[in-house]
């Protein structure tokens, strides 16, 4: 007689860290090495300018600040990012305009009562600027993104021998990667109203009353909930990076990702361009009571209805 199979533990070593930059000397990265190196450089100049001149105190209360702000600048941390990129970051934000429009600026006319000079506003640039027919966006910067959404998969409810299995289906996955990807886990407020909207709109073309009732109770509790309520969903979506210039590259990439998410257990499919329009509107404003549950037109696509006779 056979034993009977007993779950086998699932284990997994992640590496924490991956893209932490490399420790060069002494514990040290390259970056720090060269603002150190910077201020090693800096310092020896100066005592060289003033060391014969000056009494050893006053060469010390010039060099010790010097020395401190390098070290703090190489060493230190704020927000998870190295203080000199943190620094630069905050620079640049302070040089940013404020306003952003989606248009060239137009120059006030000089022939008209100016009550207070204030900047013009810069140029709105966002990181895409179109999506095709297959959903593709482009990006300039990088080249194209195709995204995939996909369910999640309640690894704690499978088996030892289920749960080593999904690890292995996902760990093939990573390893068949040929670009970079990006996993955004989102959890934004559901639109209850809009899709109890829709429900009742199409209540009335069901065949039977009796489905058509239960579709108007479904659409009435949905409201309900909206109001009491706070429903939260959560998406994970998947967007596949293609360089510039290989055409069609991010979607099949997106294809072999849907794919590959399907032998984990989950649901997945590629996102065509209305779908893709969705997901992206509901990214630039989460706050907005709208959700991507529904397609919306492309961007270059003409809105056009229907007339009833």
């Amino acid at each position: 007689m056979t034993e009977p199979m007993t779950d086998l533990p699932c284990t997994a070593r992640v590496p924490a860290d991956v893209e932490a930059p490399d420790r060069i000397l002494w514990g040290l990265t390259a970056r720090q090495i060269a603002i150190l190196a910077a201020a090693a450089a800096i310092a020896y100049l100066l005592w060289r300018a003033i060391g014969d001149r000056v009494p050893l105190a006053v060469t010390a209360a010039v060099l010790v600040p010097v020395a401190g702000a390098a070290a703090v600048l190489a060493l230190g941390r704020r927000d998870g990012l190295p203080l000199d990129a943190w620094l630069l970051a905050a620079v640049r934000y302070r040089r940013r305009p404020r306003l952003a429009v989606p248009t060239e600026p137009v120059e006030p006319s000089g022939w008209g009562p100016v009550s207070e000079r204030r900047p013009l506003p810069a140029v709105l640039r966002l990181p895409a600027t179109a999506i095709d027919d297959d959903g593709s966006i482009a990006v300039p910067d990088t080249g194209s993104v195709a995204l995939v959404v996909a369910t999640t998969v309640n690894v704690d409810l499978r088996t030892g021998p289920e749960q080593a299995a999904i690890v292995g289906a996902y760990g093939r996955w990573l390893n068949s990667l040929t670009g970079p990807v990006q996993v955004v886990v989102s959890t934004q407020r559901v639109d209850l109203s809009s899709q109890a909207t829709r429900i009742a709109d199409a209540a009335h073309e069901l065949p039977h009353p009796a489905l058509a009732d239960a579709a108007l109770d479904y659409a009435a509790f949905l409201d309900e909930l909206a109001e009491h309520r706070d429903p939260l969903g959560r998406t994970v979506t998947v967007a596949c990076v293609a360089p510039a210039g290989a055409r069609g590259e991010a979607v099949r990439r997106a294809e072999h990702t849907a794919a590959s998410l399907t032998a984990v257990g989950c649901r997945s499919a590629v996102l065509d361009a209305a779908t893709a329009t969705a997901v992206v509107t509901a990214a630039v404003d989460p706050f907005a009571p709208t959700d991507a549950s529904w397609p919306r037109t492309p961007p270059n696509d003409p809105v056009t209805a229907a007339r009833s006779s």
